[in-house]
């Protein structure tokens, strides 16, 4: 008899800033929730913010979150995003460089871990706007390690360069 694996709310971050960035995320949202043990509960709104670290010259990207329900484990659920990736045609040349797409846990229930695999909560998502803020408008009530996260949105350092992207597709949202 198999154990039976207990629901775990996990905020995920999406970002493209590489060929068709829009119709990449909306597929991506729907290649992570296309199995039983991961549900959609909500989507931000999409974002456009300009590049935070890595090489110079980069294109802007869009970014949005989602909050889904899942029983995979967190380490299972890092396996599947990154498949997710790979079926988007990512690839991991340079670091924070240029990207079709970009999947990153955020948060996992309340799960902690040092793990260089899979640090949790994400180490530098309380400084970063182009998670923090979709976030926010998903969730004007949601925290990130006790700390409002709409707040720690305002006070991160690109917030400044972040703009709402109209006509957004329809079918991100909820």
């Amino acid at each position: 008899m198999s154990a039976t694996r207990v629901l775990t709310r996990a905020i995920l971050a999406l970002g493209s800033n590489l060929g068709e960035r829009e119709g990449t995320l909306q597929s991506a949202v729907g290649d992570l929730v296309d199995r039983p043990e991961v549900r959609l509960q909500n989507v931000s709104p999409v974002v456009s913010t300009k590049p935070v670290g890595g090489p110079a010259g980069q294109p802007d990207f869009l970014n949005m979150v989602i909050a889904v329900e899942t029983t995979l484990t967190s380490r299972e659920l890092l396996a599947h995003c990154q498949a997710v990736e790979s079926l988007h045609h990512r690839t991991r040349e340079v670091r924070w460089g240029a990207r079709t797409l970009d999947v990153d846990i955020i948060i996992y229930g309340d799960e902690q871990s040092s793990d260089p695999v899979l640090t949790l909560p994400h180490p530098r998502a309380g400084e970063r706007a182009f998670v923090l803020y979709p976030w926010s408008l998903m969730d004007p009530n949601a925290t990130l390690v006790g700390e409002s996260v709409a707040q720690l949105a305002q006070s991160a350092p690109d917030m400044a360069g972040i703009f709402h992207v109209p006509d957004e597709p329809a079918a991100l949202a909820p």
